[in-house]
């Protein structure tokens, strides 16, 4: 490698707080945060249960994704001591924010004539028989249709005096929040909020897209062509994929996790923002910067199975692993001490999982912890990589591994060491975490204690 990157901030959120010391008093204590989610109504669907923040319909408007991004990559910047305005990249993985979207054509009426309430405002219901459709000028035309439609239908019921104004106050509201369902939107979002100056790029490659951004940024940084990456994720609990994933049966409908195990019976979607900066090492050590760990591997592989299914051998993750290894200096994973699991909980990829780490480590698979704190948060879908990546992190840096809650029975095909239930104090210098998408798509970063 051309160029050492180095992690010296970062930020997150997830339905245990912000913070490390959230992830520390829920995924490192093995406390999962699945409990009924109010956010939207859970009746049509199969379970209620999600890893979601404790609040209702209004209160998700303050988890609105580019807020909560701009806060986690705030805290970033702040915590590695970079000024605002800074020359930096921004990456990001993220599939957009969808929550109005989804709410406004629910048009579930207040009183008959407004349908969703959208960032404390009431918004009309939507045309019943004349829906709003994109075209191929993109996000753009949506809005504008969009407000053409509010700014009419609230003209016709709002009292003339406060038309202009409520018409006004509704359609820049639902246009503003109707485009941030464009993943882009978001990475400019998140630059101009936090005055970077640089490359933007967002990654839309499902459950990978956080860790490839952060990859993509390593990749920058090592070859030499930028100095700092600010590269994060988010994924918040909404309708639109809860249904998609409720109606593909892959949801638990017990409401536990239980990856690896022989009765796991599917996932649960959690909330998830996380926004790191990576330097290279010789720029942080010229203004100063402590490093928090060093990123000193990464891979990404496809296999192209299918487009839901991993390989059954885990063959992309193990070439991802072994690629990663490869760069951080030890193909063999010689001096590898502990893996964060992509481990969903699901028939599929847990066994496919253990086979591509027994593929990628045979002389040392058994005797290597292994875990997933999906069993804790969620999963986290796009934000996944980047905040896996962060409590990665944590267990180098505090010394202790997060357990895989909700472990019961063994699985003869999921037969390596998964730190079940209860923490485990370590002395883990290097660490892999890894992630898998529909399509195939795998991706592994490997991590140094400094």
């Amino acid at each position: 490698m051309s160029g050492e990157v180095t992690v010296t901030g970062f930020g997150v959120r997830t339905a245990f707080g912000v913070g490390a010391d959230a992830l520390r008093r829920g995924v490192f204590a093995g406390v999962p945060s699945f409990t009924a989610t109010t956010r939207f109504d859970t009746g049509p669907y199969r379970t209620a249960v999600a890893g979601a923040a404790p609040d209702g319909p209004e209160g998700v408007e303050g988890w609105a994704l580019r807020h909560a991004l701009a806060e986690c990559g705030a805290e970033a910047l702040s915590m590695a001591g970079l000024a605002p305005e800074a020359e930096a990249a921004v990456l990001l993985g993220v599939a957009g924010d969808h929550t109005s979207v989804t709410r406004y054509w629910r048009g579930a009426g207040l009183d008959g004539q407004f349908g969703s309430v959208v960032a404390g405002c009431a918004v009309p219901r939507a045309p019943e028989k004349t829906p709003v459709r994109g075209t191929s000028t993109g996000a753009k035309s949506v809005a504008d249709t969009v407000s053409a439609t509010d700014t009419q239908r609230v003209a016709d019921i709002v009292p003339a005096a406060a038309s202009k104004r409520a018409a006004d106050t509704v359609s820049a509201t639902v246009s503003r929040r109707v485009a941030d369902a464009v993943p882009a939107r978001l990475a400019e979002l998140l630059a101009g909020e936090l005055g970077l100056v640089g490359p933007r790029l967002t990654f839309t490659n499902a459950c990978v897209a956080s860790a490839a951004a952060v990859i993509h940024g390593c990749r920058l940084i090592s070859s030499g062509r930028i100095d700092v990456a600010v590269c994060g994720g988010g994924y918040l609990v909404e309708e639109e994929t809860f249904g998609k994933f409720d109606s593909g049966r892959a949801l638990s409908r017990d409401g536990m996790v239980r990856p690896f195990s022989a009765d796991r019976s599917g996932l649960l979607l959690g909330d998830g923002v996380a926004v790191v900066v990576l330097e290279s090492a010789e720029h942080a050590r010229r203004r100063g910067a402590r490093s928090l760990a060093g990123v000193v591997g990464w891979g990404a592989a496809s296999d192209a199975h299918h487009i839901a299914q991993p390989h059954p051998e885990g063959v992309g993750l193990a070439r991802a692993a072994r690629q990663a290894m490869r760069l951080a200096g030890d193909p063999d994973g010689a001096a590898l001490d502990y893996v964060n699991a992509h481990g969903t909980g699901t028939k599929y990829n847990d066994g496919a999982e253990t086979r591509g780490l027994r593929a990628a480590f045979p002389e040392r698979a058994e005797s290597i912890p292994v875990s997933s704190t999906k069993s804790t948060t969620g999963h986290l879908l796009e934000a996944a990589g980047v905040v896996e990546f962060v409590i990665t992190m944590l267990a180098l840096t505090d010394g202790v591994l997060p357990p895989t809650a909700g472990y019961t029975a063994p699985d003869p095909e999921c037969d390596l060491d998964y730190v079940p239930n209860e923490p485990r104090g370590t002395d883990a210098r290097r660490a892999l975490t890894v992630n898998a998408a529909f399509g195939g798509a795998n991706t592994a970063l490997v991590l140094e204690r400094p």
